[in-house]
């Protein structure tokens, strides 16, 4: 898919394409004009890049990360960043050290329903919020085989959650189980409570026969339900918010208006890819950071802690040092 997109993007040259499976580079190159390396240590040699897309296996991310960037390239890492959070910490760290974009890719960051809802909530349609919801849940990928559904799949909801409701997360509570796996888990349930008092609740599997990804915003004003999929937001209108509640100062809930917003629907991964290129530009930089990434990594690692120990942990801020850049 990095290959499809980055081959159509106005401005961008796809030079080349690294991939140990002769089948896999052969199919991504066939019909481009990109070139094929089984070796990307290499590809970075022979070639003269300036921004390099990191989608391998997790355990592999620090070792490939490490090169581009000692390269002297751009990178985008696809999440999760690493798979736990010593690794996390030192790409985030050697990061700071570069004048070079490095960003990871939580795509749900790029989805423009995402995107309107979190426009919503800086606006003050829903007040305060009291609790999120989110549901990722689709079968069982047989790709995946180095890390469980927490680290590969919730870490998504990990970071889109962070980012509706931007405040320091205090503890989390999980319980994970192994089904169908063979070697990790594939079913996570979880807790997490901010420092505002709001709540978020997860449910995430590899069991599920179809695919959603599903979000619920529960604040004063009403609740937004966020298909991520479908790329459709509705606003549930708590009528007892307004007029009466503010003459009053007592607060209720009923039922009120609801609105489907109209959203100019794209394909994330494009959207995610075309800001990294506007930001190498100069021109945009609202890409998730790798500390973004490390936040999300450090989230997995509690919640299989707390599932470890069948109790609440919490949450320790992610100790770093960080260099001026050059």
């Amino acid at each position: 898919n990095h290959v499809r997109v980055l081959n159509r993007l106005p401005g961008v040259d796809l030079r080349a394409v690294s991939d140990p499976s002769a089948e896999a580079v052969e199919r991504a190159t066939r019909s481009r004009m990109a070139r094929a390396y089984s070796d990307y240590v290499r590809m970075l040699a022979n070639e003269d890049l300036e921004l390099v897309v990191v989608a391998v296996p997790t355990h592999l991310h620090e070792e490939v990360a490490v090169a581009v960037l000692e390269s002297g390239c751009h990178l985008l890492v696809e999440k999760p960043l690493a798979p736990d959070v010593p690794t996390a910490t030192r790409l985030v760290e050697l990061a700071s050290t570069v004048d070079r974009i490095a960003s990871v890719g939580h795509i749900e960051r790029y989805n423009p329903v995402l995107l309107a809802a979190k426009r919503g909530l800086r606006s003050g349609e829903l007040g305060r919020i009291f609790q999120v919801r989110a549901n990722r849940t689709g079968p069982l990928p047989a790709r995946i085989s180095d890390v469980g559904v927490v680290t590969d799949l919730a870490t998504h909801d990990f970071d889109a959650v962070r980012y509706l409701v931007d405040h320091k997360i205090e503890r989390v509570f999980a319980e994970t189980a192994r089904r169908m796996h063979r070697s990790h888990e594939d079913l996570f349930s979880g807790l997490m409570r901010f420092d505002d008092g709001s709540i978020a609740l997860f449910d995430v599997n590899w069991l599920t026969p179809v695919k959603i990804r599903e979000m619920r915003v529960v604040g004063e004003g009403g609740m937004y339900v966020i298909d991520l999929l479908a790329q459709n937001l509705f606003f549930y209108e708590n009528a007892d918010v307004g007029y009466w509640s503010d003459a009053t100062g007592r607060l209720g809930v009923s039922e009120g208006n609801m609105v489907r917003y109209r959203i100019d629907r794209a394909e994330p991964l494009e959207t995610e890819l075309s800001v990294i290129v506007r930001s190498i530009r100069g021109e945009d930089f609202e890409y998730v950071s790798m500390l973004d990434g490390l936040y999300a990594v450090a989230l997995a690692d509690a919640v299989k802690q707390s599932s470890e120990l069948h109790e609440p942990v919490f949450f320790s801020e992610p100790a770093l040092v960080l260099a001026s850049r050059r």
